[in-house]
């Protein structure tokens, strides 16, 4: 199986850079194929600029926009790897998803009804944030979370969500729970 892991966080020594290098791992022993792309290694720009918008009405999207969106059509299975900053995507991340998952290309609209364009392709979503799980719960941000990302985006898109995994409390993580969370995502990848 051919897997892409798109990766945003710009520490080479966070709790997400080590999930990177778990699933990594993972897919390695499995025999899959595998491409990363780290957008802070890449200078990914994630500005969504007028030109990009009149690009994607025309057709001609630039260079930079084509290989992401090649990357994303090789693969059968994506997986997300981002901390929760602010209650969202890091701008970086955002930002791809803005320039990347363009019209045309990751969804349309036929008369007038929403089409997403990624079928057939799988998405695992890794998370880390600061709170505790009580507490997004609490407010219901847990529930806002998923909405906004899985809904509004991946699924709108027409991936298929194989999980979404949040691990919460991160910048407190001993190394109990950083065990018991890489065992969650070696059993997201054995189903």
């Amino acid at each position: 199986m051919r897997h892409l892991i798109i990766y945003g966080h710009p520490n080479d020594e966070s709790l997400n850079h080590h999930f990177l290098n778990t699933v990594t791992e993972i897919l390695k022993a499995q025999n899959h194929e595998i491409r990363i792309r780290d957008l802070y290694q890449l200078n990914f720009n994630p500005v969504l600029s007028q030109q990009d918008l009149k690009d994607q009405r025309s057709g001609q999207l630039s260079e930079d926009i084509k290989e992401e969106q090649a990357h994303i059509l090789w693969a059968d299975h994506i997986t997300f790897i981002y901390p929760i900053w602010w209650t969202g995507m890091p701008a970086i991340m955002k930002g791809f998803i803005d320039r990347v998952f363009s019209y045309g290309f990751a969804y349309r609209y036929d008369q007038g009804i929403q089409k997403g364009l990624l079928t057939g392709t799988m998405a695992t979503i890794i998370n880390t944030h600061g709170k505790s799980k009580a507490e997004y719960e609490s407010i219901g941000m847990d529930q806002a979370l998923s909405l906004t990302s899985d809904k509004g985006v991946f699924t709108y898109c027409g991936l298929q969500i194989n999980q979404h995994l949040f691990f919460d409390k991160a910048d407190k993580a001993t190394e109990e729970m950083i065990e018991q969370w890489k065992q969650s995502i070696i059993a997201a990848y054995l189903n």
